[in-house]
């Protein structure tokens, strides 16, 4: 395997881009467009209905040509062929790490350890698109023998946010169908107010866990079940068609009371943050339509290919990856903003930031060793135009460097000629207002605008099922590229367990030895409650 644990910053180049950094406040984006011919052209990039500019960044050619150069010194694409071809990057769980085989051209050349997944993966497709087409069409029925008319998604994490910003994303794609509902906090309003709204005899839950020992799904699902059952006056709902389960552990969710026909797996080498392409993407398919939800596969399937094939300097993952590397490890920026503007990708800046953070939030290196260096960095965001009532103030005059993407659809049936002119304009607007700045008196220098921003601007074609598979996996490879770069391990999560034991510990009082703050603020919920 051709991952290796080298400190990054023993790299001759690494020392090359420090150089090149220390010079990085001279840079003017307005000045290289003047000296750079046809730099706009240059610096961008498309791949199927997807366009993208990142020429309004603090990025000189040779600094562009050296972190590329970079890129080829730590073997980059021979770290991400090893992804695909089934090797066990994961290391620390000495898993493959295989959600593009979920989505893969299986008429393709694929080593044995990705063509040997396909049988499988086959079958779980399979099972999609007979539920769904059966919840769609009317014939799947509860025990009244009433059609489904709302679906209910239980889970966390990967099994929430993904389905739940595929489904807002193309709303337009529903066709009036089944209405999809999600539910992933543990607090009790979240689906206390879901249930409250549907009819119990046309619900159908899904209980959506990789290991179906999730505490918050599991908390939930019980709830579902007794306001089903206490509705339709009935037990062992569990066992009907008003549930359903989708896991890596089968044995754990018919120990829960799941019959098996209506059990959806998936493999322990799909991670839960790359979980969509999977059966976890059920509530997507319900909702839009198999053929859709195969649409979005597609989208993914392209990048892939763009992702393996294409050359780094016009290779969007690879370049977005490079850009943030030189922002996060040599310009100190300690954040990356995502700016949809498309109100149907609102939720996408929560996609991505689980995606990035849970991905690359690591401190250590492959083999264990605390890394010296800046890793994954904050990403956040919201859409436009609300966030520039909100925080670009702080992007405009604010002492930040923050990196930013702007994101948006060309076309929106679903909108209105004059509002999509406007919002687009807007978004355009901004970029250029953070790159050019504004100069004002001494007088008024509260009016001054530094400028000199740097932004990226990804154009989309339209929001459709290809597309936003595609989006997605442009970010999901920028994730790998970028774990490659800082020689960490994307693909665990482990930082997520200590404060899962120590709720348990707590809400159960095992013998624990709580510190002094964490024992007043409990006594001070202990007498608040029982009041």
């Amino acid at each position: 395997m051709k991952f290796d644990n080298r400190d990054q910053t023993k790299n001759k180049i690494w020392s090359d881009l420090q150089k090149l950094s220390s010079d990085a406040h001279k840079i003017n984006i307005l000045d290289l467009f003047k000296s750079q011919k046809n730099r706009a052209q240059t610096m961008s990039a498309k791949s199927e209905g997807i366009f993208f500019d990142f020429s309004k960044h603090l990025i000189t050619p040779e600094i562009l040509n050296t972190l590329l150069a970079f890129a080829d010194s730590i073997d980059l694409k021979d770290k991400i062929d090893d992804m695909f071809d089934g090797k066990p990057i994961n290391k620390s769980e000495n898993r493959a790490v295989l959600h593009t085989a979920l989505r893969a051209d299986q008429n393709k050349e694929h080593t044995p350890e990705v063509a040997n997944k396909f049988q499988d993966i086959n079958h779980q497709s399979q099972k999609i698109k007979i539920f769904s087409e059966e919840i769609r069409s009317g014939k799947w029925r509860g025990l009244t023998n009433r059609a489904i008319t709302d679906i209910v998604n239980i889970g966390i994490g990967g099994s929430d946010l993904g389905p739940r910003m595929a489904c807002k994303a193309l709303k337009e794609f529903a066709n009036g169908g089944v209405r999809a509902h999600f539910v992933s906090n543990v607090d009790g309003t979240d689906i206390r107010d879901t249930i409250s709204e549907l009819d119990p005899e046309t619900t159908l839950i899904i209980i959506s866990s990789k290991t179906f020992t999730t505490t918050e799904t599991l908390m939930n699902a019980k709830i579902a079940i007794n306001w089903l059952e206490t509705s339709l006056n009935t037990t062992g709902v569990e066992s009907t068609n008003h549930i359903i389960g989708i896991t890596a552990n089968t044995e754990n969710a018919i120990r829960f009371g799941i019959k098996a026909s209506n059990i959806l797996n998936f493999s322990n080498w799909v991670g839960g943050r790359y979980s969509i392409w999977s059966s976890i993407g059920l509530s997507i398919a319900i909702y839009i339509g198999f053929d859709n939800f195969d649409q979005m596969l597609k989208g993914a399937r392209l990048i892939d290919h763009h992702f393996r094939e294409t050359s780094f300097s016009k290779n969007i993952p690879i370049v977005m990856a490079l850009i943030g590397f030189w922002y996060n490890n040599f310009l100190n920026a300690q954040s990356h903003a995502v700016i949809p503007y498309c109100e149907r990708l609102s939720l996408l800046p929560s996609y991505i930031q689980q995606l990035d953070m849970e991905s690359n939030g690591k401190s250590v290196s492959q083999s264990g060793e605390k890394i010296s260096y800046q890793t994954g960095p904050v990403i956040w965001g919201q859409t436009g135009t609300n966030g520039q009532h909100a925080f670009f103030q702080l992007l405009h005059q604010g002492t930040k460097l923050i990196p930013i993407d702007f994101i948006a659809p060309v076309k929106q049936s679903n909108s209105y000629k004059d509002n999509q002119e406007v919002l687009l304009n807007n978004m355009l607007a901004q970029s250029m207002a953070l790159m050019i700045g504004r100069k004002e008196p001494k007088t008024q220098s509260y009016k001054n605008y530094s400028g000199n921003k740097p932004s990226s601007t990804i154009l989309i074609d339209e929001l459709s099922p290809k597309n936003l598979g595609a989006l997605i996996a442009i970010y999901e490879h920028k994730t790998l590229a970028q774990g490659i770069i800082w020689g960490i391990n994307s693909f665990d999560q482990w930082g997520v367990e200590l404060g899962k034991e120590l709720s348990v510990a707590l809400g159960e009082d095992l013998d624990l030895e709580v510190d002094e703050s964490t024992a007043q603020l409990k006594s001070i919920i202990a007498e608040i409650r029982s009041l």
